[in-house]
Formats: structure tokens, C-alpha cells, sequence
């Protein structure tokens, strides 16, 4: 699962054991119980720092009280390691924060 080029099965998702992630065609989704507006702002604002040093970019969509993250590689049409990678980087920042996926 290291080729950013190569298309994952769902098996392949499913193995990498992303605890809040659902796998949906072809892309993974989470989203996040904030509990109020600030906590999920900075929850994006760490998002974005992540998909910034990763040069892959999640579709992020911030409410109160929660954050909702997509993560898909358009370039191959489907889900690659780049996108497990980075879901388990929110994930780790959404630890930091106390914040548990819905």
C-alpha cells in the first residue's frame, strides 16, 4: 500500500483499519464531533497543515458542532495510500483535541 499511484481495493481500505472512516466508492469519509466551533476550526486549521506537507488536499466542510473530511485521489479515480496516510494523520489530530469521530 505505498504506490500514491496505486488504486486501493476496498479490502485494501478496510485492512488499513482507519477507526471512524467509511469507505464509499471511491472515497473515504469521517467526520468529526467537535462539541463547539472552535475546537473544529483548529481541527481544519490542522487539517490543512497536514494536506499542505502531504500536497494532497481533502474536501473539508467545518459546522457547529462538527467537521466532515473526504479524502480521494482524483488523479487515479479512487482511494491510495496518500489518502490513508493523511486520515491517519486527522485522525492523530483529532486524538490530540479529544475529539472522537461521529
Amino acid at each position: 500500500m505505498t504506490d500514491p499511484k496505486q488504486k486501493l481495493t476496498a479490502a485494501d481500505v478496510e485492512e488499513a483499519g482507519l477507526g471512524g472512516w467509511q469507505h464509499a466508492g471511491d472515497t473515504i469519509r469521517a467526520e468529526f464531533a467537535t462539541g463547539d466551533f472552535a475546537t473544529g476550526l483548529h481541527l481544519v486549521t490542522l487539517i490543512g497543515e497536514s494536506a499542505d506537507a502531504a500536497n494532497h488536499h481533502p474536501d473539508v466542510t467545518l459546522t457547529y458542532p462538527s467537521v466532515s473530511v473526504t479524502l480521494s485521489s482524483h488523479d487515479v479515480g479512487g482511494v491510495t495510500s496518500l489518502d490513508i496516510d493523511l486520515a491517519r494523520d486527522i485522525n492523530r489530530h483529532a486524538e490530540k483535541l479529544g475529539v472522537a469521530p461521529a
